[in-house]
């Protein structure tokens, strides 16, 4: 049986860290790690431990939201969700995540490990994502394609990495290659990993110098 949460089917609101803007939707569905909302658009997967707060909405300001919910992409109706089950059934799924920052990055989930999964999309190429910064993931309709590109122009592609079982030895890997740390979003996020010792990142930026970062604070890699 599916849990059951007292919202489930209402019109409900949900501020989500680190984007300013709430999600609206109508819940639909809640496992232990996960819940899914539809906002008359699309399924919005958002995993529970980003989630800050969920309200249901307005009435007022919800009176224009009423829809009818097709099914799910995934889940049987009788199956319970999952964090995990989700980023599995979405393999090959042309899909939206949210991670940082202002913006989505587009494309498709290639590869699942233990802590991290790789993302292919037609800007970044092979995205490492920590499982623990995904803040939501919403898969597009079959014959929808990132940019209207063909198959030709976008095919999907195994990741050209050779893949460790976790996100820190995957790190380790690429100890002496250019990288690209949580997008680009911080110039000081991007250059040359020098070493990863214990829980601390250390990156030389274009002047030279080292910057340290904690593990757990690193949400994407990949290479230009």
């Amino acid at each position: 049986m599916k849990q059951q949460h007292p919202l489930m089917n209402s019109l409900i609101d949900l501020d989500i860290s680190g984007k300013s803007s709430t999600l609206r939707g109508k819940l639909v569905d809640m496992g232990q790690d996960i819940l899914v909302i539809h906002n008359s658009q699309q399924f919005v997967y958002v995993p529970i431990i980003h989630l800050q707060q969920m309200r249901a909405a307005n009435t007022q300001d919800a009176s224009n939201m009423t829809f009818e919910v097709p099914e799910t992409p995934f889940e049987q109706a009788n199956d319970t969700i999952s964090y995990r089950k989700t980023l599995m059934n979405a393999k090959g799924m042309f899909s939206e995540l949210y991670i940082t920052g202002n913006q989505s990055i587009h494309g498709y989930l290639t590869s699942v490990m233990n802590d991290f999964f790789v993302f292919y999309s037609p800007v970044y190429h092979s995205v490492i994502v920590s499982l623990t910064h995904l803040k939501y993931l919403i898969p597009y309709s079959p014959n929808v394609t990132p940019y209207t590109l063909t198959p030709e122009q976008f095919p999907l592609k195994p990741s050209p990495l050779t893949l460790a079982r976790t996100f820190d030895q995957q790190l380790r890997k690429l100890v002496g290659e250019f990288v690209i740390l949580d997008l680009g979003e911080n110039p000081n996020k991007i250059g040359v990993l020098k070493n990863v010792d214990q829980n601390m990142v250390e990156l030389a930026t274009a002047g030279g110098n080292s910057v340290y970062l904690h593990l757990d604070h690193v949400k994407t890699i990949h290479l230009p």
